[in-house]
């Protein structure tokens, strides 16, 4: 189930320039001839799924970024977590503190979706996330594949990490995961990490930045790096305030470590 705090930020400006593929999924193309691009980043989103358009927007940027293609499935299968309307609930930056009230407001809005809560359990997701990597790599013959999640993505982003059908992720504030899924990833990642979050507080954070840290000089050793972006709380990197100066320099920021992390970790000899 989405986390309270995957029901905040903001919409970002701009309409998507991509289009639906036939599985359902949102790509956005690597400029230029897209039969050619030799990698393919997976973009995993929030609670809000694909009628959000900011998942869209942000896989548009990465294609440019990136020079290659960029994917956005629709691993709820046209039922997402949560309601665009429900958005605006929670506390869009550090030190905000939710009420009283805004959570009995997050409780009612949750409620009429428990049904597709179930629907997508982790355990779902995953299966339905392997078998669109499998019908995209016998259709674009990849050579490199990378996945950056967001909230409930980014959660979703740290078991691919473990399952070696990607070769690096990037994790954005991601919603609940244990200690031992965080172990078992097995390829490059990089962790875009707010100051205020439910699901990964401070001292989570540091056990999980541990973990990496003690793979080291080991054969279970992988790339690794935390960044911490003062001034934000959960979403900020997919849903930012950006009427807050520090929040929008923060969404920037992380944007360009994602991209910056994927440029070291799948490069492609052209």
């Amino acid at each position: 189930m989405s986390c309270p705090d995957c029901l905040t930020g903001d919409i970002l400006p701009g309409e998507p320039t991509g289009a639906f593929s036939s599985q359902g999924a949102y790509f956005a193309p690597a400029p230029g001839n897209s039969s050619k691009s030799k990698r393919a980043i997976l973009l995993l989103t929030d609670a809000f799924g694909l009628p959000l358009k900011n998942s869209k927007i942000l896989a548009d940027k990465l294609a440019a970024e990136l020079r290659c293609d960029v994917w956005v499935p629709d691993y709820f299968e046209g039922r997402p977590l949560a309601n665009l309307d429900s958005m605006f609930l929670l506390p869009d930056r550090a030190g905000v503190k939710m009420t009283l009230f805004k959570w009995f407001r997050f409780i009612l809005a949750m409620i009429p979706k428990l049904p597709a809560a179930y629907s997508s359990r982790p355990a779902v997701v995953d299966a339905r996330l392997s078998k669109f990597i499998s019908a995209i790599l016998e259709e674009k013959n990849y050579q490199k594949l990378g996945a950056v999640g967001y909230c409930f993505g980014g959660a979703t982003a740290i078991r691919l990490g473990s399952t070696g059908l990607v070769q690096s992720i990037v994790v954005c504030h991601p919603g609940p995961f244990s200690i031992g899924q965080a172990e078992a990833i097995n390829t490059p990642a990089s962790w875009v990490c707010a100051e205020d979050d439910l699901f990964f507080n401070r001292a989570y954070r540091l056990q999980v930045e541990a973990s990496f840290a003690e793979r080291q000089g080991t054969d279970k050793f992988v790339e690794y790096e935390f960044k911490d972006y003062e001034g934000t709380a959960h979403g900020f990197a997919a849903r930012p305030n950006l009427s807050l100066t520090q929040v929008t320099e923060a969404h920037r920021k992380a944007f360009q470590q994602t991209v910056e992390w994927f440029e070291k970790t799948l490069p492609i000899l052209l």
